[in-house]
């Protein structure tokens, strides 16, 4: 699988990107809000910087959440009961998703005040 063109790596994340969609409420939920998020930047037409730290915020929460989608489908295919180490990692996963979202929640706020204090 190493080593091969741009184009079939490309599919293969495309792919990933597809299952986590068809497979996660979650992920369809995220995208969803960062639509949302890219929606209102093109209403508003922020400075560079707030598309930068907003959009990135959006990157790293769905990024988080293919991670978590990744490592929950391993160990379940792996070891499907109950285990308490594996009950860990899921929960640690998921938490990491829950820190990125605060953070683009968090970043959005910001970005709300500051659009209403130079109104």
């Amino acid at each position: 699988m190493k080593n091969q063109p741009f184009h079939h790596r490309l599919s293969y994340s495309l792919q990933g990107i597809r299952s986590a969609w068809r497979q996660e409420a979650s992920f369809r939920s995220q995208a969803l809000m960062a639509l949302g998020v890219v929606a209102v930047l093109v209403a508003v037409r922020p400075a560079p910087l707030w598309w930068a730290l907003l959009l990135m915020n959006c990157g790293l929460v769905l990024g988080a959440e293919l991670l978590n989608t990744a490592l929950e489908q391993t160990l379940d295919h792996l070891h499907p009961e109950i285990h308490p180490a594996i009950k860990v990692a899921k929960d640690c996963a998921a938490g990491a998703v829950l820190v990125f979202s605060l953070s683009a929640v968090g970043t959005f706020l910001a970005f709300l005040g500051a659009c209403l204090s130079h109104r």
